[in-house]
């Protein structure tokens, strides 16, 4: 069994974000990165199924030379191969998703595992998107996959306790966060990651319009919250949230 999984690219989530003071995107000045969480579940949880079913996990990133950071961190996780389709400048997630149809027509998986979201812009788009334009099954916010013979059948949480789906392979399948828990590499493993094959493409080379659907013109931090204040006592109270907060 081949399986595809995405390593994306993201701002460390544990750091403050600010943005520049003209609007026009993120201040990266002295901001880390690191692969998108939910994508890491989705390298974990190829391995796993790779190491019950054989076959081979291949993780591909889009973005700038730097993605291939990730890309090897994924393979030090321990991918066998990894892609890298190499892009500069802003994509949405129309975009991502068309190149991640033209890796997958060249590789031909029996299953594409992917983060439910990218920690950084949140939109929950791509492997939705992917899905169509492949025409083939999907199934998104996995907690649990089991795959037999051809088929995957993908448990996920719901309001009311657990849907289950089961669909043909290949099929989309988008990781939520308590599917697994991602592995740390070792040492040995990273340093082995460096020798792994890491094949890279350019977009032209894969025919892709890289014309974005979504623009984002300008970005602005929320305003501030206002300071409390002290009430004598309830009816103070009352009366501060009807006429000042206007909430009730």
């Amino acid at each position: 069994m081949k399986i595809l999984a995405t390593v994306k690219r993201v701002t460390d989530p544990d750091m403050k974000i600010k943005v520049k003071e003209d609007g026009s995107g993120i201040d990266l000045s002295s901001i880390s990165f690191k692969v998108n969480p939910f994508d890491e579940i989705a390298v974990e949880e190829s391995l796993k199924i790779k190491e019950t079913h054989g076959g081979e996990v291949v993780v591909v990133g889009v973005g700038s030379r730097n993605a291939q950071t990730e890309i090897r961190y994924g393979l030090s996780m321990g991918a066998d191969r990894g892609i890298h389709v190499q892009t500069e400048g802003y994509m949405d997630s129309d975009v991502v998703a068309r190149i991640l149809k033209s890796v997958i027509e060249i590789e031909q998986p029996d299953l594409v595992l992917l983060g439910k979201q990218a920690v950084d812009d949140d939109n929950n788009q791509v492997a939705q998107l992917l899905a169509e334009y492949l025409g083939w099954g999907q199934a998104c916010f996995a907690s649990k996959i089991d795959i037999t013979n051809s088929t995957a059948r993908v448990e996920r949480e719901v309001d009311g306790g657990i849907e289950v789906i089961e669909m043909d392979l290949p099929g989309i399948v988008s990781a939520d966060l308590r599917l697994n828990e991602p592995r740390y590499p070792a040492l040995p493993d990273v340093m082995k990651a460096n020798k792994k094959e890491l094949k890279i493409y350019n977009s032209s080379e894969l025919g892709v319009e890289m014309q974005p659907k979504v623009i984002v013109k300008q970005l602005a931090e929320p305003p501030r919250r206002k300071g409390g204040c002290i009430v004598p006592d309830v009816p103070a109270l009352i009366r501060w949230l009807k006429e000042e907060a206007k909430v009730i």
